[in-house]
Parts: C-alpha cells; sequence; structure tokens
C-alpha cells in the first residue's frame, strides 16, 4: 500500500546572525507535526536550511573581515547545530549557496523575463537595508520601515520587476475558492485588506547595488533578489527546474503546509504564489502564520541584551524539556513569552510533578506490589471508565488540534490525561487497596489501567518529546508503541514486566538556578563591557579642517559662573591678547586645577554669550565614561598654532 505524502516546510532562516532561542521555536513545531505525521504512517518530506544572499550579508561579512561565503558557511553550520541540537528531524537542509538552487534560481528567472513576467526598469525610493524592503513615502511608518521600525534611505538603481497586477485576480480568486489556503484566518483577512485589494504593485526582483547574490546569467550586472531567490527553495530542494524536474518534486509538491513567521506571511501568500502561478504549477496547500515568542514583553535582540541560546537553556533542563517549554507556552495567535522563571516554572509543574510523577508512582507500585509484572484487568469497576474515556478522547483531541497547527493546546490535552490520571490514582488509592487481600485483583486492576494510561500519554507525547517518550517505555516495558494501538484502552499485555522506576524529570532549585544565571550575566557584562557607540560626523574635507584656528592659550584666572552649576570662567592669554571663555566642566574642575596649566583653544569661534557671559572661543577636553578631561598644552608654548 503506498502511503499518503506529506510536505512540511519551514521558513529558511537568514545567515545574519547566530539563531536565538525564538528563532528556535518554528523548526520544533515544523518537527513535532511532521513526527506526529510519520506516525500517522505519512510518507513525509520535512524541509528546512538557510536563507544566504544580501546586502546585509555582504556588510556583516566586511565588518568581520571575511568573503561572504565564510561568514554564511559559519553562521548557516550554528543553524544546523541548534536544529541537531533540538532533536529535529529534518528530511533535507537547503542553503540558498547550494550550486543546485543557484543554478535552478537562474533558470526561473530567465523563464519568467523570457515569457514577459519580468521586465527592466528603475527603481526610487526608500531602502531599508535589514529587510532588504523598498518602501513608497506613504508607505513608512513615522518616517521609519513599517516592518521593523528602522531608519530607512533613498536609493535608485537600475532593476527588473515582476507584474504582480498581472495575475491579482488570480490570487484572489484562488484565496476565495480555498478559504484554508492563509491560516489562522486573522492572517487572511490581514493579507487581503491591507495587501491584496488596496492592488499590488510591481516587485522589484534584481539588485545593482551590491554582489553577493545569484547573478542574472544574462545580465551580470544584476543579483536575483531575495523574493525570487530565497522563495524558490521550497521547490528547488525537491529537484524543480524549468527544463525538467526531479522525482521528488513530482512526488511531493505542492508542499502540504509552509509553517512561518507572521512578519513574513506577505512574501509567502503573495509573492510565493503569483511566482509560482507564473511558472504554471501548482500553489502550496496552505501556510500557517505563527506569532513570535518574546522574552518577557520585548521581542528578542541581542542589542537589549535579553537573548537565550538554545544551548544555555538545553545545558539546564534538557533537550526534552526545552521542546515542551517552547511547544506548550506558544498561544496559536498572540505572542509567546519566555523568561527563565517561568522555564522552571513550567518545568516542576508539568514535568516533573504532572507527568514525572505519574509515571514514578506508578511504575514504583507495580514493582512493590506485584515485583513488576503487568497484572491483567479483571475487576473493573465504572470509576475506571472514566480514565478509558479520557484516553481515548485525548487521541481525538490531539489530531484535531494538530490538525490546526494548536500545538499547545494539543500538549494540554496531553497533560489533561496525565492529570486525570493523577486523580484516578488518589480516587482509586492503590496503597489502600494493597493492605486488603481481597482487593488485589481491584489492585491489579488499578495500576494496569493506570500504565495503559501512561502508554497513551508516551505514544501521543512522542512527537513533542521523543527522548521523554522512549523512557517512558522502558520503564513500562512495552512494545506497543504505534499511534494504531490507540484505537482501544487495553493495548498494554498482561504477563510482562515493568522496568525500573526512575525520575523522568528531577524537581529544578529555582532559586538556585536563578541566583546562578545572575550572577553569570553579571560575570560576564563584566568581563566584556561593551564598546561606546561613537557618533559618526558627516565627512569633512582638508578645507573645512583649515577654516579652524587652535591656538596653545595660558589660564591666568577660573571663577565659577554664578548663575550657571556647569559653566566655569576662564580668563586665558593666548599669546596675541587676553580673551575670556565659558566651558561646562565646573563637575570636573575646581579653578585652581585650571589655572597656570596651558590648554588648547579654538580661537576664531564666533563669541556667544553663556549665562551672561562672552565666551570667545572654546577649550578642548576629551569626554570618555562619564568624565571630561582637559587636555593640556603645558609644554607648548603660548600662541603655538596646533594643527
Amino acid at each position: 500500500m503506498c502511503k499518503k505524502k506529506y510536505y512540511i516546510t519551514t521558513a529558511i532562516a537568514y545567515t545574519s546572525r547566530k539563531p536565538h532561542i525564538g528563532n528556535s521555536y518554528e523548526i520544533v513545531m515544523t518537527d513535532a507535526i511532521a513526527r506526529y505525521k510519520r506516525m500517522q504512517g505519512y510518507d513525509v518530506f520535512f524541509l528546512t536550511g538557510t536563507d544566504e544572499h544580501g546586502q546585509k550579508i555582504e556588510e556583516y561579512a566586511k565588518k568581520s573581515g571575511v568573503t561572504p561565503k565564510e561568514y554564511v558557511d559559519k553562521v548557516a553550520g550554528e543553524i544546523k547545530e541548534t536544529c541537531d541540537l533540538l532533536n529535529t528531524t529534518y528530511d533535507h537542509f537547503i542553503r540558498t549557496t547550494d550550486d543546485y538552487h543557484e543554478k535552478a534560481v537562474q533558470k526561473i528567472f530567465k523563464k519568467l523575463y523570457e515569457q514577459g513576467d519580468i521586465y527592466k526598469g528603475c527603481y526610487e525610493g526608500m531602502y531599508c537595508t535589514p529587510c532588504e524592503s523598498f518602501w513608497t513615502e506613504s508607505q513608512l511608518v513615522d518616517g521609519k520601515c513599517p516592518d521593523c521600525g528602522r531608519e530607512v534611505k533613498k536609493a535608485k538603481e537600475e532593476a527588473y520587476f515582476f507584474r504582480m497586477s498581472k495575475y491579482q485576480k488570480q490570487l484572489e480568486k484562488y484565496i476565495e475558492d480555498n478559504p484554508d489556503f492563509i491560516f489562522p484566518e486573522q492572517r487572511k483577512n490581514e493579507m487581503v485588506n491591507n495587501f491584496i485589494k488596496p492592488g499590488l504593485q510591481d516587485l522589484c526582483v534584481s539588485r545593482t547595488s551590491f554582489k553577493w547574490g545569484i547573478p542574472v546569467d544574462f545580465d551580470p550586472d544584476h543579483v536575483v533578489y531575495v523574493w525570487i531567490d530565497a522563495l524558490s527553495n521550497y521547490i528547488t530542494a525537491l529537484g524543480y527546474s524549468p527544463d525538467g524536474s526531479g522525482d521528488n518534486y513530482k512526488k511531493y509538491w505542492p508542499a502540504d503546509v509552509h509553517i512561518i513567521g507572521k512578519d513574513i506571511l506577505r512574501f509567502h501568500t503573495i509573492y510565493w504564489p503569483i511566482m509560482l502561478m507564473a511558472l504554471g504549477e501548482p500553489l502550496p496547500k496552505q501556510v500557517f502564520a505563527h506569532p513570535w515568542l518574546l522574552f518577557g514583553s520585548d521581542k528578542m535582540s541581542k542589542s537589549r541584551g535579553n537573548v537565550i541560546y538554545a544551548e544555555d537553556l538545553v545545558k539546564l533542563i534538557g533537550v526534552d524539556a526545552v521542546r515542551y517549554y517552547l511547544l506548550s507556552e506558544m498561544p496559536y495567535v498572540s505572542d509567546g513569552s519566555i523568561t527563565y522563571e517561568t522555564v522552571f516554572e513550567r518545568y516542576n509543574s508539568d514535568l516533573a510533578n504532572t507527568l514525572g510523577n505519574l509515571v514514578n508512582r506508578t511504575v514504583a507500585m507495580s514493582n512493590k506490589y506485584f515485583d513488576g509484572q503487568v497484572m491483567a484487568p479483571t475487576a473493573q469497576e465504572p470509576l475506571d471508565e472514566q480514565l478509558k474515556d479520557a484516553a481515548l478522547a485525548a487521541v481525538e483531541n490531539v489530531d484535531k488540534l494538530l490538525s490546526k497547527y494548536r500545538v499547545s493546546d494539543a500538549l494540554e490535552a496531553i497533560l489533561s490525561l496525565a492529570r486525570r490520571s493523577n486523580k484516578y490514582i488518589d480516587e482509586t488509592a492503590p496503597w489502600v487497596l494493597a493492605k486488603d487481600e481481597d482487593k488485589k485483583e481491584r489492585l491489579g486492576t488499578v495500576l494496569y489501567n493506570l500504565l495503559e494510561s501512561i502508554r497513551f500519554i508516551a505514544i501521543l507525547v512522542s512527537p513533542f518529546m521523543p527522548e521523554t517518550a522512549e523512557k517512558i517505555f522502558k520503564q513500562i516495558n512495552t512494545q506497543v508503541t504505534s499511534y494504531n494501538s490507540l484505537k482501544e484502552f487495553g493495548g498494554l499485555k498482561a504477563g510482562e514486566k515493568v522496568g525500573t522506576a526512575e525520575p523522568l524529570f528531577s524537581r529544578l532549585d529555582s532559586e538556585k538556578l536563578l541566583a546562578d544565571i545572575a550572577e553569570a550575566a553579571k560575570k560576564a557584562q563584566e568581563e566584556e563591557k561593551p564598546k561606546k557607540e561613537i557618533e559618526q560626523k558627516p565627512e569633512i574635507t582638508i578645507d573645512d579642517f583649515a577654516k579652524v584656528e587652535l591656538r596653545v592659550a595660558k589660564v591666568e584666572a577660573c571663577e565659577p559662573v554664578k548663575r550657571a552649576k556647569k559653566l566655569l570662567k576662564l580668563t586665558l592669554d593666548d599669546g596675541a591678547g587676553k580673551r575670556t571663555v565659558a566651558s561646562g566642566i565646573a563637575q570636573y574642575y575646581k579653578p585652581e586645577d585650571l589655572i597656570g596649566h596651558n590648554v588648547i583653544l579654538v580661537a576664531n569661534l564666533k563669541p556667544a554669550k553663556l549665562c551672561g557671559v562672552e565666551s570667545c572661543g572654546m577649550i578642548l577636553a576629551a569626554d570618555s565614561n562619564d568624565s571630561v578631561k582637559v587636555i593640556f598644552a603645558d609644554d607648548m608654548e603660548v600662541g603655538s598654532t596646533v594643527r
């Protein structure tokens, strides 16, 4: 029997910086869905990878003193390591610097050009380098990029454009005929009302202002812009080519779902479908846009100092616990939150107390009361049906929820079964039953039901926490681990012997861990003090500098300015006569610290009145780390020119 195919992708990660834990949510979520589908019997192809071209990469590489290829090799390696660390089961990891991808992109670009969907023109507008996006003045928000809020700059360059408007009606009809194409519903409304209905503008698809990209083979001054380059990875990874596609493309395309962040939804639901329409290829069945994972209430950013990396969290709580937190904490539409406090709280309450305690108690009681033997459930009571119903309902709920990508809700359904099983222990009180020899049969049934419920939990949780599931299977010692075995309650074989009870998750000392983290952060700050950002003034010419007259002058008198706490009034001899200068250095120098010293004077500065003092010039000083140091020139003759 031929398995039904399922093609699922993440967005490919941009290789600008090492990914933080917020970036990891998408790959773990996609992996959980891929694992679940495999468990259900699907032939799954799971794609992830890296987006490696663009002006930003070129600039980062230059600052780092390496080639762009060396730069992306390093970051792509870090991204792949994070995917592997989090135990994700991707089938292919594409890099947009892969030779096969670059060749396919050149062919795609040429085909679109030859059929008239791409034309040459000139772009003039406001450009955001981090987003690699052009904007019109009207699209800016407070004069800044509407996507990231950063500064934009005017740019003009020759470029190729894609005729988006040509396919607008076709796209509108596709979305109307396929109501689940953009998911969830709120995101669809955003795209249709804010971007499609107002009318689509032609899209810039090549650049000449930088070189780090795939060259347009028939016009090598141009490189293919991000939209065609990055988005086409979903088909080039399968072996797509305009002049003949490979078997994997024919087998797996169209994608069943693209899992992406909400910030790039426009590109995947407007640009990408139109590209496919122009190529004459089927569209993906669905695009699901997930929210962001924030640090507290802020978006994670290295500049804000609120970045958590996956490897740091794994060292503290383990891979499966990290996966659990990422998947359970993220709401369906609104942004999720991560703090060390909430991570440790979730770990202790959900994993250690609820799931871990259930497995540990049940296996320990089986060993204690029946020498580990699984007894046949021969003494059923009405109460047992509630547990059975809860287990079967959990299977149904998880399936329904995951079909809508409600991953956190699916995990909650599994944890609810664990809570119901713990309640069943309290209701049946096995320790009481064990005291009565006549209740042995009933005790055996209770423990069987608990072990069977745990088996259900282990199978259901395996896509989310695969290592934990394997540990549970080992402790209850069962080979009955297939998804199909969950159709009926009672798959656990009587007569087998359970394994040894071992804690799945040991409770964390949250206070100590938080104190250690705070201390480590403090130490890191002390060891690596951030470099002060120096404001760069506009460049000047030698002619500009020649206009400034710098002269050595002697401080003959100095006194505070009565009406200004920050000002000192200096009387200077500059070799040509006496002059008065007001300087804002009163909090750093006493008058007696300056009298008798030679300083450097800006001698031709236009006079200005400061708090009643006519200041005829300015003395030079250095401003650093909340301190001001006057530049003394005691070994130079008064009246000397400084140049």
